[in-house]
């Protein structure tokens, strides 16, 4: 574009003026050119005009009458003619015919949802269930494709009287932890326990959880898995718990946790993480290692194992009449259900109550009730009566 700038030989130019003309004859015609003619008038106390000359006059003029002139380059012909007839086109007879709006697109919103049926295995285990003498746990999938949380129960073991091994298992990112745990860890532990003295307990049930987490990590699998187990002895109950599981006793209706959740918001937890070159940060308004794991301690987790230990914690204490409920369960019963009101449910099933499976019946109470405050998450709870090993 080319602009060509003609100054009147007077500095003063009225601020009541019109600067541009508003004829339409100021726009040439030409196909090489628009000329606009710009004028001002002169000072306030004499009359004010303005003038357009013509194009051809325009364009010669230099006099004081017409200071200014623009030279505009005009559009290519072809654009013009091509833009024109995007916005419309004309019918034979000349009139201008309007572009229609396309017919509207319905799409169902139903095709675009599919669903893929779950495989026979994995649907068995949406729920799992079971009662014997002394013990009932019931365990129910959340949001997740498959189940992640296992469980383990025996009694009379290796040939013991009233030796027994109960644990709740609840794996992450995957289940193949919790199933190893599920499988081996009442081995690993009890074979610690039989050839140590009763008085070295706590230290048999950490050798065997780490033993049971070596052995994982050797495997070719992955994921992670929180315990909470209970071992029974003598009339000793030994409770021990790496990650978030817990385990609660009723005391005559009394609730008293015998486990923490060890998870990165402790205190205790954090600073160990820290110390051994680890962060804790907090994501999504939960906090977590690394910003990745928000359970602090469990079997398997390789890519972590630097700061997420399988060392439990462990806590022993003699059987006594008081001693009526042991309650494990995984954090997907916790995070809904306060202790004192998961022991007055479970005992509303097992104190006057004549109906038959009552601790399966009391858990599934407790697994419902925690569905039904909106947990999404696995959800495994067991209850052990104690009476039985007095």
């Amino acid at each position: 574009m080319s602009c060509s700038v003609a100054v009147s030989n007077s500095p003063v130019f009225s601020p009541s003026s019109s600067l541009f003309c508003s004829k339409p004859s100021i726009i040439s015609s030409s196909p090489e050119s628009l000329s606009l003619s710009l004028s001002h008038l002169k000072p306030s106390n004499s009359s004010t005009s303005s003038s357009c000359s013509s194009p051809s006059a325009a364009a010669a003029s230099s006099s004081p009458s017409s200071p200014f002139r623009l030279r505009l380059p005009k559009p290519p012909t072809a654009f013009s003619a091509s833009s024109a007839a995007s916005a419309s086109s004309t019918s034979p007879n000349g009139t201008v015919l309007k572009r229609k709006r396309p017919a509207r697109l319905d799409i169902p919103v139903s095709s675009l949802t599919f669903a893929v049926p779950l495989t026979p295995s994995v649907a068995a285990r949406d729920v799992v269930e079971a009662e014997e003498d002394g013990f009932g746990v019931s365990c129910k999938r959340g949001r997740r494709e498959y189940m992640e949380d296992r469980y383990t129960a025996g009694d009379n073991l290796r040939g013991e009287h009233k030796l027994a091994f109960f644990g709740i298992f609840d794996g992450h990112g995957g289940a193949k932890a919790a199933e190893f745990a599920a499988s081996n860890l009442e081995k690993n532990v009890l074979d610690e326990v039989i050839v140590r003295d009763e008085d070295n307990v706590e230290e048999a049930v950490k050798r065997g959880y780490l033993n049971t987490d070596s052995d994982f990590l050797k495997e070719d699998l992955h994921g992670g898995s929180c315990c909470v187990t209970a071992l029974i002895r003598n009339g000793n109950l030994i409770v021990s718990n790496a990650g978030d599981c817990r385990a609660v006793i009723s005391r005559g209706g009394v609730a008293e946790a015998l486990t923490s959740d060890h998870r990165p918001s402790r205190e205790d937890e954090r600073d160990r993480i820290e110390n051994l070159g680890g962060y804790v940060d907090l994501c999504r308004g939960v906090w977590r290692i690394q910003g990745s794991l928000a359970v602090s301690r469990g079997i398997g987790d390789r890519h972590l194992k630097q700061w997420v230990t399988a060392e439990p914690e462990t806590k022993v204490l003699r059987i006594e009449p008081e001693h009526d409920l042991l309650i494990l369960a995984s954090d997907g019963l916790w995070d809904k259900v306060s202790n004192q009101e998961a022991v007055d449910t479970a005992r509303s099933f097992l104190v006057g109550n004549n109906k038959s499976q009552p601790l399966l019946l009391a858990c599934k109470k407790l697994v419902d009730l925690s569905v039904s405050r909106g947990s999404l998450d696995d959800t495994s709870v067991m209850l052990i009566k104690l009476e039985h090993y007095i």
